[in-house]
């Protein structure tokens, strides 16, 4: 069990926001903390901890006006280190070159590879090969509906039909290096974990021979850490956005690394 932390960018500032309340349309969200430091604070500190594998979030769309100023703080993170982060939102077959050179691990990926509610294999194919299996995230966020989990896209606005399941998971790790997924009903409400979705994810991942899962969304105390190992198996990783104190929340974050890294 690791933990991935996490640099969320809206409207040109490090946010953290309520997941499903975010809208296009006014480039609006429910707000949680507002930074006063820029996105690079964040990935120097997370370098100096020795923490990789965190994730920046593009949320506006590049039709919002304050897309420009979004994605300039994303690239400062990027810059700040240096191989030591993953990058989202709006990447694409056409963009995903430019974030690798600016520095990322990885590229993390949704809208462009689910579309018209399905998977797009020709999509797939071709963020695959233009950045390569190892620098490829998907992101499997996911709402509830009808008793199963199904993948979101557009910045969590927008229900596919596909589900989170055993099955999608095998599918699709052949092709990237790691998948990210945000339980977005409680992402950013600090009311608990989606137990029945981490359990899912901890039974999969205990097969041999499977990918990195890192699970996103309502941890609010350092029981939630303790819950998500147990359910996981400890093969889950974790990240916590506005239950950190860095983000005003009550967990300590050098208290989350130790018990995380334990």
């Amino acid at each position: 069990m690791e933990f991935r932390p996490c640099i969320d960018i809206h409207n040109g500032q490090v946010k953290q926001i309520v997941g499903g309340s975010l809208k296009d349309q006014g480039d609006l969200a429910r707000e949680n903390f507002v930074a006063g430091k820029g996105a690079e604070y964040y990935a120097r500190l997370y370098q100096e901890k020795g923490i990789k594998g965190g994730h920046v979030i593009l949320l506006n769309p590049a039709s919002s006006p304050y897309y420009e100023a979004t994605k300039a703080q994303a690239m400062r993170a990027l810059a700040a280190y240096p191989g030591g982060l993953q990058v989202g939102g709006g990447i694409n077959a056409d963009n995903a070159l430019e974030y690798l050179e600016a520095g990322a691990s990885h590229v993390i990926v949704t809208s462009y590879v689910f579309q018209d509610g399905h998977i797009n294999t020709e999509h797939l194919d071709q963020i695959c090969r233009t950045v390569g299996r190892e620098h490829l995230v998907l992101d499997l966020s996911c709402r509830i509906k009808d008793g199963c989990y199904y993948i979101v896209t557009d910045r969590w606005q927008k229900f596919t039909e596909e589900i989170v399941d055993g099955h999608t998971l095998d599918r699709l790790m052949g092709y990237c290096d790691e998948f990210l997924i945000h339980a977005v009903d409680v992402e950013g409400k600090s009311q608990g974990i989606e137990e029945v979705l981490v359990r899912q994810l901890g039974e999969w991942s205990a097969s041999p021979g499977k990918i990195a899962v890192t699970y996103a969304g309502g941890v609010h105390d350092y029981k939630d850490i303790e819950l998500l190992r147990a359910l996981g198996g400890g093969r889950i990783h974790v990240t916590i956005g506005s239950a950190l104190d860095l983000f005003g929340g009550e967990l300590a974050f050098d208290e989350v690394l130790k018990r995380t890294r334990k």
